[in-house]
């Protein structure tokens, strides 16, 4: 798709007061390309590209594509041992990033040599010898080009597999489906190492040959004023993007934007109505992911809570036998009344076939794919007209303003406090959109909980490696934790119970900023309040 547009001179490229054509962007992507291919080392041609959403990702993106190599889009809120390790795991021999990522791998082992960490703030960069298209290798349809976090463990971190040929189709698709011109300013606010900037964006947009508009790292602050900037047509969200910006100040000419539409996932019934009033853009919600094994987009019909209407192939499955789940009996008030016999995993038939795999991960492959079904991981049920609601995620991964994450290094964490003998995290469902991250702790004998809540903030605030969204929004204090008969936790329990216990609770009011104080009866009223005015009261149940 990128040389198609070789000789194009519209617009293809704008961030802050620079413009790029379409031809400009290919060739700083040759470029990139034999950079990359200078740089070269024996082993999986990995590029690890740690940067916000500015020209150089898009250019990278490209040259990788040239050059026939692989693109690993490195999260920049991961910190520490976790952001090394994801660089490690899939093998990256460049490391394209800022001052701001080489900051954030100081002192770590990442396995990239010195020589091949690319800052693409030094002008002494490397540029490539000889010829833009000199030496270029052929590349196919099955050639490997993205590797996609979705999340992570200790020992095996998932990465998403794409190919060549699989993002060229998701473009083409997806630039037909959702109507994107060539006349259009596509505004991508969501970062570029998530499957949303680049499937449901970049891919389209290239294909196309419509303009793409980058703000580098989201600002709900910043949104209205990039949008006119740019006079942006289109852009896309995920999770709590849309409650973030409505949060903002309203302007008398928040409507009188160029903005047509806004596509993306995770947003609350309220949300996507009071955006829409607010700023007179249409918005098309969908539910899909980075493996590609399912995707559901509402239509006008779809109840204001469901994701949409389940295709051919799509079942609720009963993870332990197979069986599909039954039809969901929901009451008047929205609440779902037969939930054991309702909920199961959402699977699709046809998905086995669009699921490219994990990287070095034959066990997180085999838990997607098994029987003939594309397994998505997600709970979900269904209503007899077969719309499908979504119903939470396992035990074990929680996903925060679009980030997916595992509960296992947030739990080693909370581990290193001192007066902690053991710790659980696990998702609870957040009023406005997907997961707040949950823990419950077993102190050591002696430690209060309100000396506990005191220590909790300035511990926190301390860990180096704590992700930007790790930190538990509620915190349970248990005598003991639930424990199977070899002594693993089990979480169902605390899962279920969530904020309504007895137990003392303790608890950080605000989403930006760490500070724990003690859970009360009125926090419990306010957050079901908010549960209530962003239409998820059927997440309660």
């Amino acid at each position: 798709m990128l040389s198609a547009r070789e000789d194009d001179d519209s617009p293809g490229l704008m961030y802050l007061e620079r413009s790029w054509s379409w031809r400009d962007v290919v060739r700083e992507s040759l470029i990139r390309a034999r950079s990359a291919l200078a740089l070269r080392s024996d082993g999986p041609f990995h590029v690890g590209v740690l940067l916000d959403n500015v020209p150089e990702n898009l250019f990278w993106l490209g040259g990788a594509a040239l050059a026939g190599a692989v693109v690993v889009g490195i999260n920049p809120t991961r910190r520490g041992e976790e952001l090394a390790r994801d660089i490690r795991f899939t093998e990256c021999q460049v490391l394209v990033t800022d001052q701001k990522g080489a900051d954030l791998i100081v002192g770590l082992d990442t396995g990239v040599e010195p020589s091949r960490v690319v800052r693409v703030d030094n002008p002494t960069r490397p540029p490539g010898a000889g010829p833009l298209r000199g030496e270029l290798p052929e590349v196919s349809p099955q050639d490997l080009l993205l590797l996609l976090f979705t999340s992570g463990t200790t020992g095996a971190p998932k990465a998403v597999r794409c190919t060549q040929g699989r993002l060229a189709a998701i473009g083409g698709r997806a630039s037909e489906i959702y109507g994107f011109a060539r006349d259009e300013v596509c505004y991508c606010p969501m970062p570029l190492f998530h499957g949303n900037a680049i499937m449901a964006l970049w891919s389209p947009a290239l294909h196309v040959g419509a303009c793409i508009a980058l703000g580098g790292r989201f600002s709900a602050s910043r949104f209205v004023d990039d949008v006119r900037r740019y006079r942006a047509t289109r852009f896309t969200y995920v999770g709590k993007a849309l409650a973030y910006v409505l949060a903002t100040p309203a302007r008398p000419d928040d409507s009188e934007t160029s903005l047509r539409l806004g596509f993306g996932t995770e947003a609350s019934a309220r949300d996507r109505e009071q955006f829409q009033e607010r700023f007179g853009c249409s918005l098309v919600e969908g539910y899909g992911s980075s493996e590609g094994g399912l995707a559901i987009t509402r239509t006008a019909e779809t109840p204001p809570d469901a994701l949409g209407l389940a295709g051919d192939g799509v079942a609720i499955l009963d993870p332990e036998t197979g069986a599909e789940c039954a039809p969901a009996r929901i009451d008047p008030a929205g609440r779902l009344l037969n939930p054991d016999d309702a909920i199961g995993e959402l699977a699709c038939r046809s998905g086995v076939l669009a699921f490219e795999g994990y990287y070095k991960n034959p066990d997180a492959d085999a838990s997607r794919v098994n029987e003939g079904w594309y397994w998505t991981g997600d709970l979900a049920y269904r209503d007899p007209a077969g719309f499908v609601y979504f119903a939470g995620r396992n035990d074990d991964w929680l996903r925060v303003d679009s980030e997916n994450f595992a509960a296992a290094p947030v739990e080693r964490i909370l581990g290193r406090h001192p007066d902690v003998v053991a710790a659980a995290v696990y998702p609870v469902p957040d009023p406005q959109s997907a997961d707040q991250v949950m823990a419950a702790v077993e102190l050591r004998a002696g430690t209060s909980p309100a000396a506990f809540c005191e220590s909790l903030t300035r511990f926190l605030s301390g860990q180096p490696d704590l992700g930007t969204k790790w930190a538990p929004r509620l915190v349970r204090i248990v005598e003991a934790l639930p424990l199977t008969a070899t002594g693993k936790i089990t979480k169902a329990g605390l899962r279920r119970d969530r904020w309504s216990v007895d137990d003392p609770v303790i608890w950080n009011p605000e989403r930006t900023s760490i500070g724990y104080r003690a859970f009360t009866g009125a926090d419990a009223d306010q957050m079901i309040a908010e549960f209530e005015r962003h239409g998820r009261t059927n997440l309660l149940v």
